[in-house]
Parts: structure tokens; C-alpha cells; sequence
């Protein structure tokens, strides 16, 4: 059959648009590796004080279980993307979900605690692939004017998996033990491998003389830089120490050493040409911010809750899944908004929704109890849902085909960075802004001052990715560049 000549986007929205049952199938694949690598993360952190007991370990130690899948995920996530991009986004999904599972099973039997670490980074790995190429494939398995519906579709099942989380593990480890929480993966990740491989869309083969070569040295850079700013982030448990800051110091020699790499690589693994486009350059910077500040309701959310509401365990942990559920119900119908009414609009909607109820919550009184704090949460929850679909589409529906896996890497590599960076900034805020060196122990009206000034400070960082919005949007209308193009020339 003869085929029109066209470009790798409108064939994938034709071949999209011809195969429309298949389509269906293809996005519940992707859906459940989106959910499958968000569930990785939050159903363990509900077990590590069980596996403390099981394995007779410090919380120290036992945190590298979830510290480890973290790091993996951080690390690599821009590097597979690119590796789909070059060897076939297909195949390397397939492999990724396999990895996954087979991880899964193995930290599921695992008998001591480094190997049950070692697994997890096994998983992390497989995650990362799942995370940077179910986006990339949105282009090649649905029209683009659907691209807005699809990823609010990714959205929920990331925040699905994120809410699923505490409350299955809970009832995993009550049941059936600690090893159920990791085990439960390995039906689900089967499904997934079998659908994958059955509907997403044949990689397209090119000759080898054509292919990009990939980027060892850049990749290797960029993997270390990013593990020792993740661990400058994250070790000493809110204490900033010697090693933290030699750590951080590490990681910006790494960036200058990256950035000199790729200037000189024949086949970048990042082409740094692509942040002299203002759209993507204010979407990495904006989500890193968005990010950071949603870590900020994480961090201070079960002490204010507990601290200053005298909330107990089971309530608290009711109250901290209304966000997550709120962003579930949300991305959907965020994303069928972003395709009608366009998606640089709705992100800056969706900025202004979670300035409003950070604000908010920077004024709240505890006078006003649970609803005091849920109110805003939800106006902050569903301005993230909003935020996070039209931003994701913003950048993937006009991105280059060959560079939509390192560009959907990237944008969750600034997520990952921004959650990391928040963790540990915003903790530091609260802590200082409480008053105290131990926030278990302080004055509940101590907590409330410090939930108070962290979502202060949370509201001035949603004020500069406003500005960064806005003022890209003004850039884009003044550039004249055409439709899907990114520049590539020059270092």
C-alpha cells in the first residue's frame, strides 16, 4: 500500500486515528506503567518500620529501600529516554517493564536487607524507563489533539499509584507480610508487559548508518552529578553537614563538566540548543518550582495534623490521601480542558490555583480545624492536576519525534528534582520557622507558625514560576519558529 509522504508526527496520529480500539489498549499499557512506578515509591515508605523489626535494622539503614528506588529513577531517567529515542522507545519499554517485575519478585524474596536495596535499585532502573517513555509515547499512539486528555490520563494513574500506596501496603503487611508489598507488583507488571507488547506501536527500524550514537561519557556525568546532588538533598534527615555540602559542591563541578562534554560530543545525550527554546526552558524550571512547593504539604502536612489539630494516626493519614485523590479525579477532565482551551492558558490557571491556596494556607488559623487545612489543599491539588497535564502538554505535543524520550525524561527529571529539593528545603523552612530542633516534640502553636511561614515562602516560589509563565508565554508570541521544531544547531 502506498503512503503519502509525511512527518513521524503525522503518521503516528494517523496510524492513531486508524487503530482507535487498539489506541485504547495501548494507553492502558501506558497507564499501568505510570501507576506501577508511582506505586513503587509510596507503597514502601508505609512498610520500612516493619522491615526495621524484619531485618533488625536502624531507620537509617532501612531508609536506602526507599532512598535507593529514588536515586535510581533520578539518575538514569534522561538517559533511557534518550536510549529510546536511539535504539526504539518500543523495545525499550518492554525491557524496562520486564526489569521491573523480575525486581520485584526479587525484592520480594529477598533474605537480607542490602540484597533486598539491590533489588529496589534493579526496580528504580526498570521504573525510570516506565516513567521517561510512557509520555514519549503519547505522540506516537494517540491524535494530537487528544495529547492534553491522554496525559491527564498519565496524571491520574501517577497520583492513583501515590494515594494506592500507604492504605494497600497497610493492608498487605497486616495480611500477608512485608514481602507482599513488593510481590503484589509481579501480576500487575505481567499485564502490562502483555499489553505492552501487544499494542503499542512496532518501532520503526532505521538503518544503523543513520542512528545517533549515544552518549557514554555525558550519560556517566550526568548520572553522577545527579546521585550527589539527590544525596546532598537527602542524607543527615534535615541536618546540612560537611558531607552534604561537599556533595553539593561535587554536583555543581558536575554540571560544568557535563555542560563541557556535551558542547564537544558528536551525539549529545542532551542537545543544550534545546534551552535556547523559552517554552521548554520556563516548563522544566516551572515544574522543578510546582514540585518543590507540593513536597512542602508532604513535609509539614502529618506534623501541623498531629502536632496542632491532635489529629491520631489513622485520621492523619485519611486527611494527607484527600490530595492525591483530589489530583486523581482531576487530570482527566485537566487534560480535556488543556486541549480545548489551550495549554499555556490553563498552566498559568493551574499556577494561580496553587498560589491561592498556598496563600491560603499561609494565613489559616488552627481555630478552624481539619477543614482549615483540607480547603486549601483541594484549591492546591487541583491547581497542581491542572498544572501538571498543561505544562506535560505544552512541551510533548510539539516536540521533535526523535527527541521525545530525552524531553519526557527531562520533564520528570525536573519533577524529581523539584520533590528531592523540597524535601529537603521546605523541611529546613519549617524546622526554622518552628522554632525548634525537634518538630515531634514542639509547642503545637510552634507547628502552626511553621506550616504557616513554609506555605509564605511556598507562595513566593508559585510567584516566580508565575512570572516564568508569563513571560515565556510573551517570548513565544514574539519568536516566529515553526510547528514542532526545536533548534538543534549549535552547542
Amino acid at each position: 500500500m502506498l503512503k503519502p509522504v509525511t512527518t513521524g508526527q503525522d503518521e503516528a496520529a494517523a496510524r492513531s486515528t486508524q487503530r482507535t480500539p487498539s489506541v485504547r489498549w495501548a494507553l492502558a499499557s501506558l497507564s499501568l506503567s505510570m501507576l506501577l512506578s508511582s506505586l513503587g515509591t509510596s507503597i514502601a515508605n508505609v512498610g520500612l518500620p516493619t522491615l526495621a523489626e524484619a531485618f533488625d535494622a536502624s531507620f537509617q539503614e532501612v531508609q536506602w529501600i526507599v532512598l535507593a528506588y529514588l536515586l535510581a529513577i533520578t539518575t538514569v531517567i534522561v538517559s533511557v529516554g534518550r536510549l529510546g529515542d536511539i535504539t526504539g522507545r518500543r523495545r525499550l519499554l518492554l525491557a524496562g517493564i520486564l526489569l521491573f517485575t523480575g525486581a520485584s519478585l526479587l525484592c520480594g524474596v529477598a533474605p537480607t536487607l542490602w540484597l533486598l536495596i539491590a533489588a529496589r535499585v534493579a526496580q528504580g532502573l526498570g521504573a525510570a524507563i516506565m516513567m521517561a517513555l510512557t509520555m514519549a509515547f503519547v505522540g506516537e499512539t494517540v491524535p494530537k489533539a487528544k495529547t492534553g486528555s491522554a496525559m491527564g490520563l498519565l496524571g491520574t494513574m501517577s497520583a492513583i499509584g501515590t494515594a494506592l500506596g500507604p492504605s494497600l501496603g497497610g493492608a498487605l503487611i497486616a495480611g500477608l507480610g512485608w514481602r507482599a508489598i513488593f510481590l503484589v507488583n509481579a501480576p500487575l507488571g505481567i499485564l502490562t508487559l502483555l499489553l505492552a507488547h501487544r499494542y503499542l506501536p512496532v518501532d520503526r527500524r532505521e538503518p544503523k548508518t543513520d542512528r545517533a550514537g549515544f552518549d557514554h561519557v555525558g550519560t556517566l556525568l550526568l548520572a553522577l552529578t545527579l546521585a550527589a546532588y539527590a544525596l546532598a538533598m537527602t542524607m543527615g534527615r534535615g541536618s546540612f553537614g560537611s558531607l552534604n555540602m561537599a556533595l553539593l559542591l561535587a554536583a555543581a563541578f558536575g554540571v560544568g563538566l557535563f555542560v563541557r562534554a556535551e558542547a564537544r560530543a558528536a551525539s549529545p545525550l542532551i542537545r543544550l540548543a534545546m534551552f535556547r527554546d523559552p517554552a521548554l526552558s520556563a516548563s522544566l524550571a516551572m515544574s522543578a518550582l510546582v514540585s518543590t512547593v507540593m513536597m512542602a504539604t508532604l513535609v509539614v502536612g502529618p506534623f501541623y495534623l498531629s502536632r496542632t489539630l491532635g489529629l491520631d494516626e489513622a485520621l492523619v493519614g485519611l486527611v494527607l490521601s484527600v490530595g492525591p485523590l483530589v489530583t486523581a479525579l482531576t487530570g482527566v477532565p485537566a487534560g480535556r480542558i488543556a486541549d480545548r482551551f489551550g495549554a499555556q492558558r490553563m498552566t498559568i490557571a493551574g499556577l494561580i490555583s496553587i498560589e491561592a491556596g498556598s496563600f491560603i494556607l499561609s494565613m489559616t488559623s488552627a481555630t478552624l480545624g481539619i477543614l482549615g487545612y483540607i480547603a486549601p489543599i483541594v484549591v492546591t491539588t487541583v491547581g497542581y492536576a491542572v498544572f501538571q497535564t498543561a505544562n506535560n502538554t505544552a512541551v510533548m505535543t510539539d516536540v521533535r519525534p526523535d527527541q521525545r524520550g530525552v524531553t519526557s525524561g527531562m520533564l520528570n527529571l525536573s519533577r524529581n528534582l523539584g520533590l528531592v529539593t523540597g524535601a529537603s528545603v521546605m523541611g529546613a523552612v519549617f524546622a526554622l520557622a518552628s522554632a525548634t530542633t525537634d518538630v515531634t516534640t514542639a509547642h503545637p502553636e510552634a507547628v502552626a507558625t511553621g506550616m504557616r511561614i513554609t506555605f509564605a515562602v511556598a507562595a513566593m516560589l508559585i510567584v516566580v514560576a508565575l512570572t516564568i509563565a508569563v513571560g515565556s508565554r510573551a517570548l513565544a508570541r514574539r519568536a516566529v519558529r515553526p510547528e514542532g521544531q526545536l533548534p538543534t544547531a549549535g552547542p
